[in-house]
């Protein structure tokens, strides 16, 4: 089964972690389709027949995205509210995507110990996530476990050194071959 890799990222131009997990992806072409958002639509004007055409060829889905704000990039949210239609993906006839395997993979700035309830953020990053857990679960698909790394900033110290990078671009592919199957 091949994946979709739904990438949503302002400025992957300019990403570190996240176009380093892009460029692994694309390695692996043969199994990963990589659909960046912000690239097909610059404008932000999703062709909603056209995604959720995309989105039913798919029995793999995974969102790739940086946690903006405890939550995602503001267009990933506007594809949801605009391609994730009644009677499409959800209601009495919306069964599109139910039985879908669909995960998360989120890019964190800060240190790991930010998120619980001792830290600075107060809440662990399953917490923070669980409207897209609810949204996975509401349109009838079956949720992954989420694949995030933490310490993604540029002003986190320690850096991320190039064999972090690459060691979290290897076990994010791991991830997704995990759940192929």
């Amino acid at each position: 089964m091949k994946t979709l890799v739904i990438l949503v990222h302002p400025d992957i131009k300019n990403s570190v972690t996240n176009k380093k997990w892009k460029e692994k992806l694309l390695e692996n072409q043969e199994e990963i389709t990589v659909h960046e958002l912000y690239k097909e639509y610059p404008d932000e004007k999703i062709n909603i027949e056209k995604e959720q055409k995309i989105l039913e060829k798919y029995g793999h889905i995974i969102f790739q995205f940086p946690l903006y704000w405890f939550s995602s990039p503001s267009f990933l949210k506007k594809y949801f509210d605009e391609v994730f239609t009644y009677g499409w993906a959800y209601g009495s006839e919306g069964n599109k995507l139910n039985g879908k395997k669909i995960g998360l993979a989120v890019t964190v700035g800060g240190k790991e110990e930010y998120y619980s309830h001792t830290g600075e953020n107060y809440f662990s990053i399953e917490e923070i996530l669980v409207p897209f857990r609810t949204i996975i679960k509401y349109v009838g698909a079956k949720d992954l476990p989420f694949f995030y790394t933490y310490g993604n900033s540029p002003h986190v110290i320690p850096r991320l050194t190039e064999n972090m990078l690459e060691k979290s671009a290897e076990n994010y592919l791991e991830y997704i071959k995990k759940y192929q199957r």
